[in-house]
């Protein structure tokens, strides 16, 4: 079978947690014996055209534009959709699947690749009904992810496009097959008119993660989100105040600043040289891969109830669900790991094998290749 990713960012250009997923899904379908493309994008022309990355055929198409304009550009890029059918004319795939489209490859590219395959589709974050993060007060307070026009306009301000979303739904309309990688993206999703969606947790291989921590005898906490208000930057400078007065020696630690991040080897040992993990977003976070990779090298993880977090994480077990806003029980979780350092063990032991048993990449192929050949023996 002939499958073709499209993905606006992909390693090794990008290694953000949808470029991550949908490579490592594109060298699992590689590794079970199927031919892989990817269409991706770049911002400069001197970077664009064809190239092998491990194994897998990347064709590249340089697209950039002010961000003023993506509430339009992200339904239609023009430019880069022409030149992706003629990709697609020369690959002819039996399968397309998108994921994070909607800054470059742009919504249309759903409608061309329906001349040319079967197209499915995997929502990775709210982007498919929302103009940027999922952040109001209605979802903060009820988890009630429906958005209103309002709710738009505030968010997008003079970027609005009062017919975005309508026309995210007409091109959805030629997807053969919806994927949320989360029930909490799924429900977002209906909630907000996008219905037919299954869900596939994302999945990752497990025999990349088996580092051992460089350091012993350190209270370390790890924050491996970006330094914004949305990641929960905010609630963990407060929280880790409370910390630090009870237990001096503790140790904050952030995946980059300055500018410079850890790059994806840089992030696995930086797990590995930590004792907990806090993913602490105040946003809709629809999986966040942190949570998974942490676990994978036996982590315990201390994250929220917005998005999908909460069902990667055994509350209890492999680590705590906890309210961000309520900064003080976010410190005392985090107290509770850094003195318990045989709790911790424990959670970090059952937490590698939840992924092992509920995320592992291999079964995620399998799950997704059924679809595919349901859809490519549909007429």
């Amino acid at each position: 079978m002939k499958i073709l990713f499209l993905s606006d960012d992909f390693p090794p250009a990008s290694f953000g947690g949808a470029g991550i997923s949908t490579y490592e899904l594109a060298i699992g379908m590689k590794k079970a014996g199927h031919e892989v493309f990817v269409i991706t994008t770049c911002r400069k022309e001197s970077e664009a055209g064809e190239q092998n990355y491990d194994s897998l055929k990347i064709f590249k198409i340089a697209s950039d534009y002010p961000a003023r304009w993506r509430a339009y550009v992200s339904l239609y890029n023009r430019p880069v959709v022409l030149k992706l059918e003629d990709i697609l004319k020369r690959v002819k795939p039996d399968i397309v699947h998108a994921n994070n489209i909607h800054h470059y490859l742009s919504y249309r590219s759903l409608k061309i690749a329906k001349k040319y395959a079967k197209v499915v589709i995997t929502f990775r974050d709210a982007m498919s009904f929302s103009f940027g993060k999922l952040m109001t007060r209605k979802y903060l307070e009820s988890l009630d992810a429906k958005v209103t026009w309002l709710d738009h306009l505030k968010q997008a301000k003079l970027r609005w496009n009062p017919f975005r979303n309508l026309i995210v739904k007409y091109y959805l309309g030629y997807v053969d097959q919806k994927f949320a990688v989360s029930y909490a993206l799924k429900k977002a999703l209906e909630q907000n008119g996008i219905t037919n969606v299954e869900v596939i947790h994302t999945g990752i291989d497990l025999r990349e993660y088996s580092l051992s921590s460089r350091e012993h005898n350190k209270k370390t906490i790890f924050f491996a989100g970006r330094l914004n208000d949305a990641k929960g930057a905010g609630v963990v400078e407060k929280s880790f105040e409370i910390v630090k007065q009870e237990m001096s020696e503790a140790e904050l630690r952030t995946a980059g600043t300055g500018g410079k991040w850890l790059n994806r080897e840089e992030m696995k040992q930086a797990y590995a040289d930590s004792n907990l993990v806090l993913v602490p977003s105040v946003c809709f976070d629809a999986f966040p891969r942190i949570v998974i990779e942490a676990m994978a090298l036996g982590r315990p993880v201390i994250s929220t109830p917005y998005g999908g977090a909460k069902e990667i994480i055994e509350d209890g077990v492999t680590g705590y669900i906890i309210d961000p806003f309520k900064t003080d029980e976010l410190a005392e979780k985090i107290i509770d790991l850094l003195k318990n350092p045989d709790k911790a063990e424990e959670f970090g032991r059952a937490g590698r094998e939840r992924v092992k048993t509920q995320f592992n990449l291999d079964e995620k192929v399998k799950q997704y290749l059924f679809y595919y050949k349901n859809c490519a023996s549909c007429p």
